[in-house]
């Protein structure tokens, strides 16, 4: 057993002084082998998303309140959550859902402003941010900050109001995907303004601005007094796919850089001379590995 494992893991006569474990058939294999789990996996998740899925904690409730500690921390007035843009919100993620689609504007050329304006809010300033894939609330509100468009949405002193959706369901190329919709508006113009605010105009929709467009085709005009819907995904599978995936990636790439580290350490400590070396083709293998890792469990801002 110890020569074995000395014939995987270092440098030695028996394996052409390359560990075994990073000779090209091994990382072939090994490369096959995630193929086959990654596809394994995704069509176990179509099939019982109960058993093998996607853990999501995502609520509007929780939306609201990071959004404005983001704002209070920039020293701005916290936002209302507003039933009318809640309402605008949702038909959008609607919408996005029955048309299948996820963009600024819908396949049909509804923008966020006819959504906005169908829910009855008679709006100066508005804006809306997107978010699909995320699990947590917080990865959200954090994808929206890091990106400049979405975070000047957020901290804009134009807004007094806000509306959010929260939903699962399906989109081209994401099954039972988490979709976040984020409405801004404001009935007047900004007091805080040094300037005279610019009116946003519903031709000329912000870049962080997305369509949403009524399946009704109706117009839905709520009452000052009716409450705002808190809505929420919250799924908790038997098995979370993206922790176990990641888990797996990271574990990979922990263990290749090991051996790769040690291959190093000894053939330059024994000045070994190879005839041939890959070395190259294993880097770009390992920072595959490491962007497959990284990239696990985030979703896509719009």
């Amino acid at each position: 057993m110890k020569n074995f494992l000395a014939h995987l893991f270092f440098p030695r006569h028996s394996n052409n002084q390359r560990a075994r474990f990073i000779h090209n058939q091994i990382i072939f294999l090994v490369a096959l082998l995630l193929l086959g789990s990654s596809f394994a996996i995704q069509t176990t998740r179509q099939q019982a998303p109960s058993v093998l899925g996607v853990s999501i904690d995502i609520s509007s409730q929780d939306l609201l309140t990071l959004t404005n500690q983001k704002r209070a921390d920039a020293g701005l007035a916290p936002l209302t959550l507003d039933s009318q843009l809640t309402i605008a919100a949702q038909q959008k993620a609607q919408d996005m859902f029955a048309k299948q689609y996820w963009a600024h504007y819908s396949p049909t050329g509804e923008s966020p402003w006819d959504f906005i304006k169908a829910a009855g809010y008679p709006y100066v300033y508005a804006g809306e941010n997107l978010a699909k894939g995320f699990s947590s609330s917080s990865d959200v509100v954090n994808a929206w900050m890091a990106s400049p468009d979405h975070r000047a949405n957020m901290l804009s002193a134009n807004y007094n109001d806000v509306g959010f959706a929260v939903a699962q369901g399906n989109l081209p190329g994401d099954n039972n995907t988490s979709l976040v919709v984020e409405m801004f508006g404001s009935k007047y113009l900004a007091a805080r303004s040094q300037t005279p605010p610019v009116v946003v105009a519903p031709t000329t929709p912000s870049p962080t601005l997305t369509p949403a467009a009524s399946s009704s085709g109706t117009k839905v005009i709520p009452t000052p007094t009716q409450a705002p819907v808190l809505a929420a995904v919250k799924t908790q599978p038997l098995v979370n796919s993206a922790f176990v995936t990641k888990v797996t990636s990271l574990f990979l790439l922990s263990l290749f850089l090991l051996i790769f580290g040690i291959d190093l350490v000894m053939t330059e400590s024994r000045k070994t001379i190879r005839l041939a070396g890959h070395s190259f083709d294993h880097l770009l293998f390992l920072i595959g590995i490491l962007i497959i890792a990284i990239s696990i469990g985030f979703g896509v801002i719009g």
